[in-house]
C-alpha cells in the first residue's frame, strides 16, 4: 500500500473514532451503522449501483481484473500482481491478464549475448 494511502486511512480512522474495527462498515438506508464488516453482498450491491449510474454493467470481479491490468500497465512485476491476487500459479495470473508468450520477441532475445558463427 502506498504511504499516502496509509496516511489517508489513518486520518479517516482517527476522525471516525475507529479502533481495531473494520474500515468499511455496513450502514442502513437511514445512514446509521448496521453492523461491523461490510459483507461481500454489500460490496456487490455498491459496485452494481455505481456501475448502473454510469451506464455500466460491472461486477466486483471486473474491478479485480482492472486492478491487475492497470498494475501491469504501470510496470508492476508479474509475480507481485500474482501475490496481490492470491493466485497460486503465475500461469493463472497470465491467463487472467490475457498475456501470451511472444515467440517473435522472446526474453532470451534480450540477454545481450552474441556468438560468433563459424
Amino acid at each position: 500500500m502506498p504511504g499516502w494511502v496509509k496516511v489517508a486511512i489513518d486520518r479517516w480512522a482517527e476522525a471516525a473514532h475507529l479502533e481495531d474495527s473494520h474500515i468499511f462498515r455496513r450502514i442502513n438506508k437511514a445512514g446509521r451503522l448496521a453492523g461491523e464488516a461490510l459483507t461481500p453482498q454489500g460490496i456487490y450491491q455498491i459496485v452494481k449501483q455505481y456501475g448502473a449510474q454510469r451506464g455500466l454493467n460491472i461486477a466486483p470481479h471486473d474491478l479485480r481484473r482492472s486492478f491487475a491490468k492497470l498494475a501491469r500497465k504501470g510496470h508492476a512485476e508479474l509475480e507481485q500482481i500474482q501475490l496481490s491476487l492470491g493466485h497460486a500459479s503465475v500461469t493463472t495470473t497470465e491467463i487472467y491478464l490475457g498475456i501470451r508468450q511472444n515467440l517473435t520477441d522472446a526474453p532470451c532475445d534480450h540477454l545481450g549475448l552474441r556468438f560468433e558463427s563459424a
